[in-house]
């Protein structure tokens, strides 16, 4: 999972430790919180924060920030709040995150430090409760040492993560809190759930490759490495995908990133985790003869990087298949894996598409081809990982064995056809049929030998002969060279989509909303009712409803309710990221709001969508039966003018406050005629959303029909 950043400075030499990685070199400050984190910690609005300060003598003293917007002391302000029985409702993970959000050094030198001391209370539970014991300004003397010791036993004696400087007693509640949390998640959930949270809440600044991208990949690279690499490793999770007791090698420019994979993979088993902080093509940590080659690569590579350092390793050993081009630094990543493994070892790497067709990689890739080194391209669907418009190939490439015969042919898979949504991020069924597909295939084309015979699916796969794609172009783009699939699955599919939509059409047509009543001279318009107004953060501290927020992790396997899904009206698509706590899962009545977008837009749950999981960025409220009908909540979440009231604007998003949505206050029959109105309306948009995609398939259909030949014009 390639979470780079794009380099800023020189690269550092392999294992050394740029100051700014090591979170505790800093003096350490104690948490400072606003009065909208404040807000957020109570369950309360902001003006109920204000209201404390004026009536409340004894409520924190501001302790930075400016007159306008002060900051307060974490602790004192929780100390506050519990004592005034306003805590009591948070959640623990809420508070903890809150220390992370808040901590004076940044969110990832809050969970690097969380990390570690999660990774002693792991490695050495009796330790950690003997430090446990003391008081606050003993416990962080002690921290230290026994956190540098557990560190160097897991990772060896260098490691991105640096020596821990001496703790001040400002840090132990926020170690004590992360304790406590993984009391109830387990310390590997814990660290998952702080990750996920900070993923979330700083989504430009990391590339995230999918968990369920990842678990493919590493079911390609086989099914028993000893040792496995990742030299763009981000936050570790490809490395994670892969089971078992292994060794795992990760590497990564940003020593940000590799700290935090270091301490995801060594909470996660025993197995030996050894880490470097240093760009990979110019300064390898793990190169051979130094380093033992691995059973397997795994890479998700930045992508069209010019400055990859073509003139300064120009006669590197690494370059067997030629130099790459200055615009080739995928290929230059393609080569860097094939030089770590060893005779026989699979590599499996995320490609653009242009890698497989630019001219300037063509000598490059027919040398792959020529000596076996290059044995699938896979094109994915769009939306299988970021850039999310863009099918992405992956390419599965094996380190020829010396005087062994290369495979005569050449795994094509195209899995465009295979999906039905976007990514995984596609529809769950969708991508459960793309990995499927693709394993089978490549399991088939694996047990070939030089020879391999794989059944052609047209438009899906087929074995290419290596001397076809030896051409001027050495073009490899999958759908170049299989053979199409019928037209939109063959004339009676398309007799079926015309069927099925014509049904649609009569049913949105049946469902049309009336016209509402038109002003006249005889009959003025009237001036809209006044209705008495409430917020649903105020029917929330009535007891009339209750407040979710969506994490889409847990244990189990239920699947998960994205924002795409709520916005397109689909099915749940989404899969759990694994996390030990149980998913908050959906029960018919229930209403969804997305938090970013802006786009007002609210679903009620009903029998096919409950059951699943509630994702991220998704907001749930459920309603007491007895004094709310759904579909009334949803209709007046869905006004324009409510969620303009109730967003907040950042440079590039926006952020729903469901809190400050605001209902009119109506009796439960009141409820009722409003609900069967806003009910109707949502199933004449959904009339509306299938006719779309029914006419979209069936005009394809026709235009691919009609250009093959298997519809005739007449």
């Amino acid at each position: 999972m390639p979470e780079q950043k794009p380099p800023t400075e020189a690269p550092a030499a392999p294992h050394v430790i740029a100051p700014e990685v090591a979170p505790e070199a800093a003096p350490e400050a104690a948490p400072e919180v606003t009065a909208a984190d404040i807000a957020r910690l109570a369950g309360v609005g902001r003006a109920a924060v204000s209201n404390w300060r004026r009536r409340h003598a004894d409520f924190p003293r501001p302790v930075g920030g400016t007159e306008t917007s002060p900051s307060f002391a974490l602790a004192e302000v929780t100390d506050w709040l519990r004592a005034q029985g306003k805590l009591a409702e948070v959640p623990l993970r809420e508070r903890v995150w809150q220390y992370v959000a808040a901590h004076p050094g940044g969110s990832v030198a809050a969970l690097v430090k969380a990390g570690s001391a999660l990774l002693l209370v792991r490695d050495r539970p009796r330790e950690w409760l003997e430090a446990a014991a003391v008081s606050d300004e003993r416990m962080a003397a002690l921290l230290a040492p026994a956190i540098d010791r557990v560190l160097a036993l897991r990772f060896g004696p260098v490691h991105p993560l640096g020596a821990a400087a001496p703790l001040t007693p400002a840090s132990v509640p926020f170690l004590r809190a992360a304790a406590e949390l993984a009391a109830e998640l387990g310390t590997k959930g814990a660290f998952e759930f702080l990750l996920g949270r900070h993923l979330e809440a700083n989504p430009r600044q990391y590339t995230l490759t999918p968990d369920g991208l990842a678990t493919l990949m590493a079911a390609l690279a086989g099914p028993s490495p000893r040792t496995v690499l990742d030299p763009a490793c981000g936050t570790g999770t490809l490395l994670r995908a892969v089971p078992g007791a292994i060794t795992r090698y990760a590497q990564d420019s940003s020593a940000e990133l590799a700290s935090l994979a270091a301490l995801r993979l060594a909470l996660q088993s025993d197995a030996p985790v050894r880490a470097a902080a240093a760009d990979s093509l110019r300064a390898d940590a793990f190169a051979r003869p130094a380093a033992e080659p691995v059973d397997a690569v795994l890479c998700h590579p930045p992508f069209n990087e010019r400055n990859w350092g073509h003139e300064e390793l120009s006669y590197d050993p690494r370059w067997e298949y030629g130099l790459p081009a200055r615009a080739e630094s995928e290929l230059a990543w393609v080569q860097h894996a094939l030089a770590h493994l060893r005779e026989g070892g699979t590599a499996v790497l995320l490609m653009p598409p242009a890698a497989a067709a630019r001219r300037s990689g063509r000598r490059i890739r027919a040398d792959l081809l020529r000596r076996g080194a290059l044995r699938a391209v896979v094109a994915l669907p769009a939306g299988a990982a970021p850039p999310y418009g863009i099918p992405l190939h992956l390419w599965v490439l094996r380190r020829p064995a010396p005087h062994a015969a290369a495979p005569s042919g050449l795994l094509l898979v195209d899995t465009a056809a295979l999906a039905d949504g976007p990514g995984p991020g596609t529809g769950r069924a969708g991508w459960a049929a793309v990995h499927g597909a693709v394993e089978e295939a490549w399991t088939a084309y694996a047990r070939g030998g030089p020879a391999p015979e794989v059944p052609d699916v047209p438009g899906v796969r087929r074995v290419v002969p290596v001397v076809e794609l030896l051409d001027d172009d050495v073009d490899l783009t999958p759908a170049r060279h299989l053979p199409p699939p019928a037209a939109g699955g063959g004339l009676a599919e398309l007799t079926a989509v015309r069927d099925r939509l014509d049904s649609t059409l009569t049913r949105a047509a049946r469902l049309t909303p009336p016209a509402p009543p038109t002003a006249s001279p005889d009959r003025p318009a009237a001036a809209p009712p006044r209705l008495p107004l409430t917020t649903v953060g105020e029917l929330a501290r009535a007891g009339a409803l209750l407040l979710y927020t969506g994490t889409g992790s847990g244990a189990g396997g239920a699947p998960v309710l994205t924002e795409y899904d709520v916005s397109a009206g689909t099915g749940p698509s989404g899969t759990l990221a694994d996390a030990a706590e149980q998913p908050l899962l959906t029960a018919p009545g229930d209403v969804v709001v997305p938090l970013t977008g802006g786009a007002g837009v609210a679903r009620v749950v009903d029998a096919a969508t409950a059951g699943a999981a509630l994702g991220r960025g998704l907001q749930l409220l459920r309603p007491d039966p007895a004094a709310l009908d759904p579909w009334f909540l949803a209709g007046f979440l869905r006004a324009t003018a409510n969620n303009r009231r109730a967003s907040s604007h950042a440079s590039t998003t926006t952020r729903l406050d469901v809190r400050r949505l605001e209902l009119p206050r109506l009796p439960r029959t009141e409820q009722e005629v409003y609900g069967a109105r806003f009910r109707a309306l949502a199933e004449f948009e959904d009339a509306l959303r299938l006719a779309a995609r029914l006419g979209e398939q069936l005009v394809q259909g026709l235009y691919d029909g009609l250009s093959d030949g298997t519809v005739r014009p007449e």
